[in-house]
């Protein structure tokens, strides 16, 4: 991609690693720092199979910002892939930020996430109590207590990507923490991903918002062709994967209206991240098992194999 890149002579660079257990709030909080949807969000544990990278580039500074799966207990191999997706996107960051809930006690899940946050060498580390905008001061107040036990911080920060709040202060923190360097990417670059990998997430989103407990782990999504025709069109062709034939029934519902709601929502999408009018057009496809299979998780592009 071309594009400028900043000239400042005191100017700062370098790469923050968001991690947190599953539904923590790291995806929304990199949207709005990026102030744009860029990466996935729905109420589903495991929503971010990608270790996503966003580019926010100010005159002062540029950090990219690593969105990573939700630690867990993995159930199956796409969760195994998950989790080493993410503590691998813990070597060799300038800033680790651990999101926790301020919203829900500290649990074992976070503890665990803390250690390996503890074992990540050479990295500053910031403590972010997420969703304040969900919690009274008085468990905001007993969640820092508790979460000063868990690491030696080098700043902790409150904050509600949902209503903004703090977000700035979450950007200042990480900028006094990161090194001078210069900047990796043009200024006018906002992530590494794949335009078709956006794509297939933004369609996969829909599914969980849809669907919450019904399928979600089971869906994966594939773009198989995707073009743009002049003046103002991209022709999307993609589909969704399931486990079962049970499945593939509910995703397209009865009389097709649940794949049609599915194809609505995610054009509506797609058209404000592409720029352009889109056609979309969805089907559904039953691949068994395909979360029990390595090669098949990395033929959809999630973990380390990617």
């Amino acid at each position: 991609m071309g594009g400028s890149f900043p000239t400042n002579p005191d100017f700062k660079s370098g790469f923050v690693t968001l991690v947190g257990r599953p539904n923590a709030g790291k995806s929304t909080l990199l949207n709005a720092i990026m102030g744009k949807k860029i990466a996935i969000t729905s109420n589903t544990a495991q929503t971010t199979r990608h270790r996503f990278r966003a580019v926010y580039t100010t005159d002062a500074m540029q950090m990219i910002i690593v969105d990573t799966p939700g630690l867990h207990k993995p159930k199956d191999a796409l969760g195994e892939e998950l989790n080493t997706s993410a503590i691998k996107a813990l070597e060799d960051v300038d800033v680790v930020a651990m999101l926790i809930d301020a919203s829900q006690p500290i649990g074992r899940g976070d503890e665990w996430v803390a250690e390996q946050v503890r074992a990540a060498k050479g990295s500053a580390k910031i403590c972010v109590l997420s969703k304040t905008d969900m919690a009274s001061d008085a468990q905001i107040s007993a969640q820092r207590e508790a979460a000063e036990a868990l690491c030696g911080w080098d700043a902790m920060v409150g904050l509600s990507s949902t209503t903004g709040r703090n977000v700035d202060a979450f950007v200042e923190e990480v900028q006094f923490l990161l090194p001078e360097g210069p900047a990796w990417f043009p200024a006018d670059m906002e992530t590494d991903q794949p335009l078709e990998v956006m794509v297939a997430e933004f369609i996969r989103e829909k599914v969980l918002r849809n669907f919450f407990d019904e399928v979600p782990h089971a869906i994966g999504v594939g773009v198989e062709e995707m073009e743009f025709e002049k003046p103002n069109l991209y022709r999307i062709y993609a589909v969704i994967y399931v486990e079962r034939d049970s499945q593939k029934g509910i995703i397209i519902g009865k009389r097709g209206a649940a794949i049609k709601r599915i194809g609505t929502e995610a054009r509506r999408d797609l058209e404000h991240l592409l720029g352009s009018k889109v056609f979309l057009d969805l089907s559904v496809k039953v691949r068994k098992n395909w979360r029990r299979d390595a090669n098949q998780i990395r033929r959809f592009g999630y973990g380390e194999g990617a």
